[in-house]
């Protein structure tokens, strides 16, 4: 009995979840994002304000429904990947497949692009995964959690999708910041035609 309860309040709690999260960015799609209040997203949804900030810290939030799934996957990404697979395949892998997607009719997306506020939020709440994503390489390679060419992989690498966007090809770009990340500044092309260069001169 104590589980049917127990399930029936978890369904319960993500349903609310989810009707505020549709709520918001159906209000913020219609009306932008700073001319709809909180109080506005609650009463969308039927619920309470008390409520909506039990489920969601900040107005922000309510865009970002998903932010803990994110984290988990990027943790699987590398502690599921195929046996003999390098730690940074596996995780070039991912983002590619989950950063790269063009998503021009997706509300969501179109709404964190076309405010400063949610892009700002966005890349915070982006970044600080790099704790999380750290202690996963950590686990991965039996470095110590602490060790810092792992927060400073985790770091980098949590950066190359914003840096990727910016490409007329994000997926190749992913592939040639990796590479740089595995291999080096000095494997490049360009330090390579430069190294060239300086022994021809």
């Amino acid at each position: 009995m104590a589980d049917t309860t127990t399930g029936r309040r978890e369904r319960k709690k993500a349903q609310t979840r989810q009707a505020l999260a549709d709520a918001a960015v159906r209000l913020f799609a219609e009306r932008g994002f700073d001319d709809v209040g909180v109080r506005e997203v609650a009463e969308a949804a039927d619920v309470s304000l008390s409520t909506l900030f039990k489920h969601f810290p900040s107005k922000e939030a309510l865009v970002f429904d998903l932010d803990t799934d994110i984290e988990s996957a990027l943790v699987a990404a590398i502690r599921d990947r195929d046996p003999g697979k390098p730690v940074l395949h596996a995780l070039r892998d991912h983002l590619m497949r989950t950063r790269t997607a063009a998503r021009p009719d997706d509300p969501t997306f179109v709404l964190v692009e076309s405010t400063p506020a949610l892009r700002d939020y966005a890349r915070r709440m982006w970044l600080r995964h790099e704790k999380t994503l750290a202690g996963a390489l950590a686990e991965a390679t039996g470095l110590p959690p602490d060790d810092l060419a792992l927060t400073g992989l985790a770091r980098f690498a949590l950066e190359i999708p914003s840096l990727a966007r910016a490409s007329d090809d994000p997926a190749r770009a992913i592939r040639e910041l990796f590479a740089l990340l595995e291999d080096g500044w000095v494997t490049t092309p360009l330090m390579r035609r430069t190294e060239r260069s300086g022994e021809d001169a």
